[in-house]
């Protein structure tokens, strides 16, 4: 089959690989209808992390089911699914508690595994005509049959449930107002959560254009770091400081020259939540950054103000979504009409023009700020 696969930084090429085959009883074979660029595809792409050639790319699925194992009990031929970017195993520690972003058995003696990404277990990615889902069970999300919301459902692998949990991590009530740091496709995600929760005003703070239109499309007040003094800003308009904030952008944040500063948007954040707030933190952090700007920051250390987070009685939380601790809701959401994420999806485009458009986004061209790859079925 065809797959998009990593050969270094800046350099992904679609490629035939071996078919994917049933390996346990547990597993379901997928053939991919829909498959997503996420930005954190982009730190791997760059060369910002340790990744290895060869890694088939892609952790934003869904498809039809073509086949399953012996030990699959209640998904089917013919299923369409979505398919949760956590691997998980369903029957751990931190399953069984909905920490499925941590499995412990999926990827030991780490928690926590992936379709396609470095360090999250040995799962091929599904930028591909097909995908082994293993534990097939747990991990398949079924979807209604036909091709209707088809872009709404592929946000469902993660960056819909990803903004629903940076939201979940910062507390978000009716009500409250709300800064979203990253105006990418989880900023966006998180800015309609915000809005979905209630919140009475979310701010989207960013730099590029498209994105800060879109938020204002969907309810939120543009803040364009660019040219503003965002913390000021915001600070001053709420008369103190937001109730929430969220950190979209993760280590490779910059400053409106371009210059990366890893802590930024947590201290802009500290700087502008209210004190006794929360901040909820979905943007990529690594242990080790190989294009760093410092040698602290190329193993995951972060000068941050912890005196004025202490002092302001902050909360944070932090980690990668537990998808499946939303998915089922945020899909009932979509098919009830109440929730249309594909708002973000900028353009769709078939799986073998893979590499124009990973250098499209990584430029940040307008129009190619997500991107759903279309695999042509092999059969």
């Amino acid at each position: 089959m065809r797959a998009v696969v990593y050969q270094g930084a800046h350099d992904v090429r679609v490629e035939q690989v071996p078919d994917p085959e049933l390996e346990q009883p547990t597993d379901a074979l997928v053939r991919i209808t829909s498959t997503a660029i996420c930005g954190s595809d982009l730190h791997m792409y760059e060369g910002r992390t340790v990744a290895e050639p060869g890694i088939v790319f892609g952790h934003e699925n869904m498809g039809i089911v073509e086949d399953t194992g012996s030990g699959v009990t209640s998904v089917r031929r013919g299923d369409r699914v979505s398919l949760p970017f956590n691997v998980a195993c369903g029957f751990c520690r931190n399953c069984f508690a909905g920490d499925t972003a941590f499995c412990l058995t999926v990827n030991p003696p780490g928690a926590g595994g992936a379709y396609g990404y470095v360090g999250m277990g040995p799962y091929r990615g599904g930028q591909a005509e097909y995908l082994r889902v293993p534990f097939a069970d747990f991990n398949c999300l079924t979807l209604p049959q036909g091709d209707e919301h088809e872009d709404d459902f592929a946000m469902l692998a993660d960056i819909f449930p990803t903004g629903y949990h940076a939201t979940e991590l910062a507390d978000v009530s009716p009500g409250e107002t709300v800064a979203v740091y990253g105006a990418g496709p989880v900023g966006l995600m998180a800015v309609y959560s915000a809005i979905l929760r209630g919140a009475s005003e979310v701010y989207a703070v960013d730099k590029v254009g498209d994105r800060l239109r879109l938020a204002e499309q969907v309810g939120a007040v543009p803040v364009d770091f660019s040219t503003q003094d965002a913390p000021g800003e915001i600070v001053e308009r709420t008369k103190g400081g937001v109730d929430k904030g969220v950190d979209a952008v993760g280590y490779q944040a910059t400053v409106s020259s371009g210059q990366e500063q890893p802590a930024i948007v947590l201290n802009d954040l500290i700087a502008t939540v209210r004190p006794t707030g929360a901040i909820g933190v979905v943007g990529l952090y690594l242990p080790e950054d190989p294009g760093a700007p410092s040698e602290e920051a190329a193993h995951g250390r972060l000068l941050i103000e912890m005196g004025r987070f202490f002092e302001k009685g902050l909360r944070m939380g932090s980690g990668q979504a537990d998808a499946k601790a939303y998915n089922r809701q945020l899909r009932d959401l979509i098919v009830a009409g109440r929730a249309r994420p594909s708002f973000v999806v900028s353009k769709r485009m078939p799986l073998a023009e893979a590499p124009e458009a990973y250098a499209r986004f990584d430029r940040r061209e307008e129009g190619y700020s997500k991107v759903v790859l279309e695999p042509q079925p092999s059969k």
